[in-house]
Order: structure tokens, then sequence, then C-alpha cells
């Protein structure tokens, strides 16, 4: 069994392998059970060229979502654009209760204009109908946003198509290796480069208003490699040491205002929690224990922290006011209990668990206990939840994969078979 200081840098040995940019793909999960919806292929108006099907980017979207069952394209039994065009006993017959039609036009001078319309079947009326205008470089964006709107105004929950993801890459070059920081679509379309780096990069964490990244790689200090955690800000790249003292600098979050981060240091000879203020980077300590204190997450109400210790002999999970205060143990089940996210309502925990059948992602009900196992894999690491608390995307074997909050759609986020993704992240919302 990998012990607890393995668990702590258990990414340094995972992520000894290669590289590629994140290539997703929906490869798996079931569809029984999702809300059945049409979504007719965007009419391109006389003179409109574009490579991107924005109707497949929404019926992937929503699958992915475990809320939806997008009807499959070959069999849908018509291809209206306009709400003239509509024949409702034919959707009524296909037992199809909600209908997206779209229109691109423009695309030559000016950019495209791009219109939806949503539509109540049954009821045979229209629920909404939006206009955007769009350049190459956003109908992707415009896309998620339809995606967000559909999701809405059918679950009356904040959809998370238009969100982002941060991970970590590697690759093998001779006996060297490089590793890689990019952010992209939720969908992991559009990637970019924030970080190419000789040093592993390691604990990506999103500030609350997308900003920043917080991570963890190295410095060398007066001739020394030390662990160390940066920020980052996304739109320039600028780079800002935030903590290189001896010993460990590790696993960083941002409290929910932004103005401190939690992070587990040892300069004091054992790895505890610190609470760092940012405009001045005074600490702060929260733990005082012999264990092994690592892993913080705040609560989304920010009184509380969550994290890993290794006090009651064997991994399990906490939690403390941010004033101080006596830890409580949360988790009980299991032989390891690591990796702690909270999802954005506070009430349920994401873990990393294992319970002798190998690392598995797990959420726990905190209002009953109850553990439920999400995936059916041996290797996993690195939950987190999406902003609306709907899925959870993690790490597992050579690649991403994607877990609805119920555990009944599964699917793996494939890359090239020469590469490898770690440390996936998922950004809040736009503020």
């Amino acid at each position: 069994m990998r012990t607890f200081i393995y668990c702590l840098f258990s990414y340094l040995t995972l992520l000894n392998h290669a590289h590629a940019i994140l290539n997703i793909d929906i490869v798996g999960g079931k569809e029984e059970g999702g809300h059945p919806i049409a979504i007719v292929p965007f009419n391109l108006q006389p003179g409109t060229q574009t490579h991107q099907d924005l109707a497949r980017i929404i019926s992937n979207d929503l699958y992915r979502s475990g809320r939806f069952s997008p009807m499959p394209r070959h069999i849908l039994p018509a291809h209206p654009s306009q709400s003239n065009q509509i024949r409702f006993k034919h959707w009524k017959t296909a037992a199809m209760p909600h209908l997206v039609i779209g229109r691109i036009s423009g695309g030559v001078v000016g950019g495209y204009t791009v219109e939806f319309e949503l539509f109540d079947v049954f009821g045979s009326k229209r629920i909404i109908g939006l206009r955007y205008t769009a350049t190459p470089q956003t109908l992707r964006q415009v896309a998620h946003q339809i995606s967000d709107e559909i999701y809405y105004a059918l679950t009356m929950e904040r959809g998370v198509f238009n969100t982002l993801i941060v991970y970590v890459t590697l690759q093998r070059q001779g006996k060297r290796t490089q590793y890689h920081l990019y952010v992209a679509d939720a969908d992991g379309a559009n990637s970019r480069l924030m970080l190419r780096s000789n040093e592993p990069i390691l604990s990506p964490s999103w500030s609350p208003d997308r900003r920043h990244i917080a991570y963890v790689t190295y410095a060398h200090i007066k001739r020394n490699k030390r662990m160390a955690v940066y920020m980052q800000e996304i739109r320039t790249g600028k780079r800002t040491l935030v903590s290189a003292k001896r010993g460990l600098n590790a696993a960083p979050a941002w409290s929910p205002d932004g103005k401190r981060l939690a992070l587990t240091l040892s300069k004091d000879g054992n790895p505890e929690i610190y609470i760092m203020t940012l405009h001045n980077h005074s600490l702060t300590r929260l733990t005082h224990h012999h264990a092994i204190d690592t892993e913080p997450e705040w609560a989304p109400d920010g009184k509380s922290i969550v994290f890993t210790s290794d006090r009651s002999g064997q991994p399990h999970i906490y939690r403390m006011p941010v004033k101080g205060g006596k830890a409580r143990r949360l988790t009980s089940n299991g032989i390891y209990n690591a990796r702690p996210r909270l999802s954005p309502d506070g009430r349920k925990l994401a873990l990393l668990h294992n319970s002798g059948q190998g690392y598995r992602i797990a959420v726990l009900d905190l209002e009953n206990g109850h553990l439920k196992i999400l995936t059916k894999t041996t290797l996993d690491e690195s939950p987190s939840f999406a902003p609306n608390g709907s899925m959870i995307i993690y790490a597992t074997g050579s690649e991403l994969a994607a877990v609805s909050i119920d555990g009944r759609v599964r699917q793996r986020l494939s890359v090239d078979l020469s590469e490898e993704v770690r440390e996936p992240a998922w950004s809040p919302f736009y503020r």
C-alpha cells in the first residue's frame, strides 16, 4: 500500500510519462434516463462557411452533463431551421419533448450572426430564442453559451459549458522531461499554453475571479532549487512567486474572497496547513500536529477548511475552523481518503478513496455521511467539481475522465497514446 508520504508526492512519480495537448472525445457513458432532446444541425445561410458544427458541440455539452440524452442525428425525423418549418407532430411521434433549431449567417465580413430557438414539442410553443454575434475564434464559445441557456431553461440550474479547465502535461525528451501547464475550454478545445518548464508543475488552483492560477513548481533561490508556490495571471502570463520557504511549499488553495491562500508548508519541520494573506504574504499557522497535514480546501463560506491528515494512522479527511480550534474527522470508511474537494454548495465532498480495491473517486454526503463510489477504475486522482456541482473531472491512468455526480455517466477524455495529462482543475463561473 502506498504510504501517506507517497500520496503527498504521488503526482511527482505519476507525472513521469509523456505529453500532449488534450483532445477530448466522448468514448463512454450511458444515455438511459437522460432527458430526451433533439438538436438539429444549424442551417448555414447562403454564402456562410464555417468548419464549426455548433449543433454537435451543443449536443456533446448536454450529453456530458449526464442530464440529457440527445437524439442521434441519423434518426432525426426532419431538419427545420425556422419555426414555421416545424411540424410538431413528427417530433411528438418520436416522443421528443424538446427541440433545438438554429441558423448561422455571415462569416465573410463582419463576423457571424448565430440564432437558436428551443421549443416545447408537446406544448407546441417556443421556450427561448436568442441571437449572438461571433468571430471565427468565438463560435465555439457561442455554442457553449447556447448550451448553458438550454441547460438552465430545462433544469433551472446554471450550466458549466462556458467554463475552463487547467491541466498539466509532460513530454519526455531523451533523459529530460518537460512539463506544460494548459488552460482550455471545459470540453478541451482552445487550449492555451501558460507555462513550459523542465521542473514538475503540480496542484493548479483557480482564483475565484478566474484571473489567476496558483500552482507548485521549483524555484532557484540563491543557487538552491526549492519547491515553490507561484501565482500566474491568465491574460498576461505574468508570474509572481508566492512562497519558496525551506522545505515543503505545496497544495495552494484560494479562499472564496480571493484574498488568501491556504497552503502546506514544512518550514518549521513538519508539514502543516498555513493561511497566507496575499497582499503582504503574512502567514497564520492553522494546524499544530505531529502528523502530516496537507491538501487544504476552503469551504464555500470561507469559515472552515477541510484537509488530509494521517493523524489517525491512515490518511483521512478533517475539517477545522479557519479561526482555529479542534479538527473534526469527516471520513471513516476505507483505508485511504485524500484529495478533498468540496462541492460549490458545501454539502458534498469529492475525494480519492481506497477500501482495498484501488484508488477511486468517491463523493461523501456531508449531511448524512453516505459515501458513494463514482468510478470503477483503480488509479484515479485529482478530483475537481464543476462550478455547478453536477460533474467531476479527474485523472486516471494516462487520461482525464469525467463523471456525473450521480455516477450515471462516465466518460474518458482521451489523448494521444504518446501523451500524459494530469492535475485537472475546473474553473469557477465567470463573475
